[in-house]
């Protein structure tokens, strides 16, 4: 039996005027945009909860929270997060780190990444440094350059406890 497997995860939403732009379970409250979800549309913590269920071949974030139910409509991407937690737990893995590279042109991030950290730490039950946040543009190319959206694109390392 393997001690440790990664998983992957990617998200991307359509960035709306008017909306709340969470990202990362940081609240941006002068970005005039934000992501559109049946949630609260946070796709940091989406991709992230993709590449932990990925890992621990539990399929997706849609199969456990579909947009299609009513339950998560507005819901707190940190608390699914922290659901995906207890699945990864209860299929007999705990989180080693994760890793997410965040691909818009605003809000500018950097000064909101250790808050990022210190939340989706929160949500996974690890330490803070267990958790890296990346901030990139797109350069004005494809949609997150024209600031149409918000892509994430994560990384998660489980492990056997014990391990």
């Amino acid at each position: 039996m393997s001690t440790f497997r990664i998983g992957q995860g990617w998200d991307r939403h359509r960035l709306v005027e008017g909306r709340r732009c969470v990202l990362g379970g940081v609240e941006f409250p002068d970005c005039p945009v934000g992501p559109l979800g049946h949630s609260d549309g946070d796709p940091v913590c989406h991709a992230l909860a993709d590449a932990l269920l990925g890992a621990a071949g539990l399929g997706d974030i849609g199969r456990h929270f579909p947009d299609t139910d009513p339950r998560w409509a507005g819901a707190d991407s940190l608390d699914l997060l922290s659901r995906v937690r207890d699945l990864v737990e209860a299929a007999g893995w705990r989180v080693g780190n994760v890793d997410a590279t965040v691909i818009t042109e605003r809000p500018l991030l950097a000064p909101a990444v250790p808050r990022m950290q210190g939340k989706l730490a929160g949500a996974l039950g690890v330490e803070p440094g267990q958790v890296s946040v990346k901030g990139t543009r797109g350069e004005g190319l494809g949609p997150e350059g024209r600031g149409e959206c918000v892509t994430v694109q994560a990384v998660a390392l489980l492990q056997r406890p014990g391990a």
